[in-house]
């Protein structure tokens, strides 16, 4: 796959600290999500910052 890049990642930990428990570990939902509480132009970056918020939702499921 590869490495996200930072503003990638600092993108989705604000999105995350700033709505906490409104991200789930399901892709489709957290699109919807994102495309609500953010202004993103490019849907391929919408798509990446709500595939590593899934990604995060999912690795706290498993490691709790």
């Amino acid at each position: 796959m590869g490495i996200k890049p930072t503003y990638i990642k600092h993108f989705a930990t604000d999105l995350m600290r700033a709505h906490t428990g409104r991200f789930s570990g399901d892709f489709e939902e957290n699109k919807q999500v994102v495309a609500e509480v953010a202004v993103i132009e490019s849907k391929c970056v919408r798509n990446r910052v709500a595939g590593y918020i899934t990604r995060k939702q999912n690795t706290k499921k498993t490691s709790a």
